[in-house]
């Protein structure tokens, strides 16, 4: 679900410190992010939405939620844009969070 190596080369190219700062923008920008997904979305707009969110994930190492995105978006880009749901996305975002919280000072040291 968590890619940590990806974690952990981001935080060492950028700092702890600034790592930490990483998470909470990122955090805040997707339940932000998500917060604006919705059911009836037009394909543009999903296939925009959904490719913001992937880029994000892949930056901090929330893979299986990337993958979800990416899946999401490029059926949205051939006009099905009901093939990944905002909840789908919601609740992987939820599990993927949970589980970078909880592992994070394990994997981290943090």
């Amino acid at each position: 679900m968590i890619d940590w190596a990806r974690v952990r080369e981001l935080r060492d190219e950028i700092g702890e410190e600034e790592f930490r700062e990483v998470v909470t923008l990122f955090l805040d920008e997707m339940e932000t992010s998500l917060s604006r997904l919705e059911p009836d979305a037009t394909a543009q707009r999903a296939e925009s939405d959904l490719h913001f969110l992937k880029g994000s994930s892949l930056n901090l190492g929330f893979s299986d939620l990337a993958s979800l995105c990416q899946r999401g978006e490029r059926a949205a880009a051939t006009g099905a844009p009901e093939t990944v749901t905002p909840e789908e996305v919601r609740r992987l975002y939820s599990a993927s969070k949970a589980e970078f919280m909880a592992q994070m000072p394990a994997q981290l040291g943090v």
